[in-house]
């Protein structure tokens, strides 16, 4: 049977419910704190209120009733909305900024211009140059050495450069064709140079042989 508290607002009904509560631990019935002169009141008040705030059970249970405490209104415990909204400035900063915009046409002639002094630059340190005095000899002492040397110049190629030249005698009416030229080592083979333009039709008409006499890296 449901033992009921009445006129808990006198100082006799709290004083029954407070021996009431040496022994036990859990009763129902409207919320309101008591004073602290009951101590088993206030041990009960305090833990049942906390196990109500922490569990959030708000039904009634059985078996002891509590009458004549004015209700206490639940705390509300407002929680502040959480947004992912930025700030409006960053927002203004971030449309800004173009990560994937076009070059324009001064950008683009910039970049062209770096990229070609950069192959230049690349290019001329590593094309080294060198500097070869060849002879170039006739089938004998009819050639015309005019021809020849006509000849020997008329092999144009990208890195060749020919130089001065002079008729040096040979012995016998004979003389052959001395020649400085200079070469980019990348661009021109000498051996190739001799073999494939020189010593080959339609220049082998006037030349016999040709050989290196001296070559000098610059």
């Amino acid at each position: 049977m449901a033992v009921t508290f009445n006129n808990l607002s006198s100082k006799a009904g709290l004083q029954k419910l407070d021996d009431h509560l040496k022994t036990r631990s859990y009763i129902t019935g409207s919320q309101g704190a008591p004073s602290s002169e009951y101590v088993n009141l206030s041990r009960w008040f305090n833990h049942i209120e906390a196990l109500l705030r922490i569990s959030g059970v708000s039904a009634e249970g059985s078996g002891v009733s509590v009458e004549g405490f004015a209700p206490v209104a639940e705390e509300s415990v407002a929680t502040p909305a959480v947004t992912d909204a930025k700030p409006a400035d960053d927002e203004d900063d971030d449309s800004d900024v173009d990560l994937f915009g076009e070059e324009t046409e001064e950008e683009k002639k910039a970049a062209e211009e770096r990229a070609a002094s950069i192959k230049a630059s690349s290019k001329k340190k590593e094309s080294g140059k060198s500097s070869i005095l060849l002879d170039v000899k006739p089938w004998d002492d009819e050639t015309d050495m005019a021809k020849l040397e006509e000849t020997v110049r008329s092999v144009q190629m990208e890195g060749l450069t020919w130089g001065m030249s002079k008729l040096v005698a040979v012995g016998y009416g004979i003389k052959k064709l001395q020649i400085m030229m200079t070469i980019v080592d990348d661009l021109v083979s000498i051996d190739s140079l001799i073999e494939d333009h020189l010593t080959s039709e339609p220049a082998n008409e006037y030349i016999q042989s040709c050989d290196i006499v001296a070559f000098n890296k610059i």
